[in-house]
């Protein structure tokens, strides 16, 4: 269609060469977008070796890919790795990949402003893939949108908008690749140039020479997880007292029927699941999104700090959240539920903003802001692990 070309160019102040009005109704999981020119940030991020060095670090999700082009092989690796298996690999294609970079490198977190027309929440990681000349991970699709991001160097992509492509799979590798993919776009992608697909896009990625991409990847919860963790949360208070019971239970016709009067009371016995408020999904909801797939867990201080040492110190401070710890905010009536890493906190709506605005907060503008209750909540926040107080850097002069 003329009024949604699938390649745009960016500009001055608009990184997705439109309004992020017009990418939401026209683009956002509806069809792909080629924007040049869009992110030229991402460029020096990060660099090979730094990456290397991350994915040999304890408790990275990290995985190399291998491709023997002669017999059409993949093999896929998992890390964490070591110098030894990076000095065994082969000249060319292959890939490494890391998860969860913006956790670990303030660089390659920053640029994540430039997408605050989405939902926080929304956004799961930025994971950065390093590629051998002819390195990829093959063609295959995902089930959340992404923007892949080119960082150094240069990768073709080729995707396929075919709304009738198939979408078999091959069993002979342990990476989920298409059996058959027929592209209808090619295009060779530039530092800072930017690829926006929906879901379920048939998608592949080669380099060209060495190159290194960021992939923007959106939280996209398949629905079977969201029934599985609400009844799991709703079910968990009850306790094994709760069971089926029939009181009135009358004689059987059929000792075999499941009759209708036997429905009712299982209808009765999952009460809860059925009649949940909105209050109590609002509240689970939060509590699941911003808690993380991986097994990173916050760490207390080693002291405790308390309310009235809050005081003292924030003025003169900043407050660092950690990276691993997702919050989001609603409201409840007037004021607000505050969610970090899957536990809920009452607060002001003023003080859910101020601390889901950024990973650094300035001390003394949120401390003009505090009342008791939201020093206690700042030092509970603390004790948690979830935030620190740090002396602000010292400005040159």
């Amino acid at each position: 269609m003329a009024s949604t070309p699938i390649e745009v160019r960016a500009a001055r102040g608009r990184p997705l060469g439109m309004p992020p009005a017009r990418f939401l109704r026209d683009y956002w999981q509806k069809r792909p977008l080629l924007i040049r020119g869009a992110f030229p940030q991402f460029h020096n991020a990060i660099t090979p070796e730094d990456l290397a060095g991350l994915a040999c670090e304890e408790g990275t999700l990290a995985r190399l890919v291998l491709h023997d082009a002669k017999r059409n092989r993949w093999t896929l690796r998992s890390g964490p790795f070591s110098e030894r298996d990076f000095a065994r690999l082969p000249k060319t294609r292959w890939t490494l990949l890391v998860q969860d970079v913006d956790k670990w490198d303030a660089d390659v977190a920053a640029p994540l402003r430039y997408f605050a027309f989405l939902p926080a929440w929304r956004i799961d990681d930025v994971m950065v893939s390093y590629a051998t000349d002819g390195g990829g991970v093959g063609p295959h699709v995902d089930h959340y949108d992404v923007f892949l991001v080119q960082g150094r160097g240069r990768r073709r992509w080729r995707i396929s908008t075919d709304p009738d492509a198939p979408r078999e799979f091959r069993h002979d590798a342990d990476l989920k690749l298409l059996t058959h993919f027929a592209p209808t776009h090619d295009w060779i992608l530039d530092p800072g140039d930017t690829l926006y697909l929906p879901p379920g896009v048939p998608h592949d990625g080669v380099a060209v020479g060495e190159c290194t991409t960021y992939s923007v990847g959106m939280r996209a919860p398949a629905t079977a997880e969201l029934i599985i963790d609400l009844a799991e949360s709703v079910a968990e208070p009850l306790g094994e007292e709760r069971r089926y019971v029939d009181p009135a239970l009358a004689p059987a016709r059929d000792p075999h029927e499941i009759d209708a009067a036997a429905m009712r009371r299982v209808a009765a016995a999952i009460a809860e699941l059925r009649d949940m408020n909105a209050t109590a999904l609002r509240r689970w909801f939060g509590q699941f999104i911003t808690r993380y797939r991986a097994a990173h867990e916050a760490q207390p201080p080693p002291r405790a700090i308390t309310p009235t040492r809050v005081a003292a110190k924030l003025p003169a401070s900043a407050l660092l959240r950690n990276p691993w710890s997702r919050c989001a905010w609603a409201r409840q009536g007037r004021g607000a539920l505050l969610f970090v890493a899957g536990a809920s906190y009452r607060c002001p709506v003023s003080l859910a903003r101020a601390l889901c605005a950024g990973r650094e907060i300035d001390g003394s503008a949120l401390a003009a802001r505090l009342d008791a209750d939201g020093y206690g909540l700042v030092a509970t926040l603390i004790n948690d692990g979830h935030w620190v107080l740090q002396r602000p850097a010292r400005r040159r002069t």
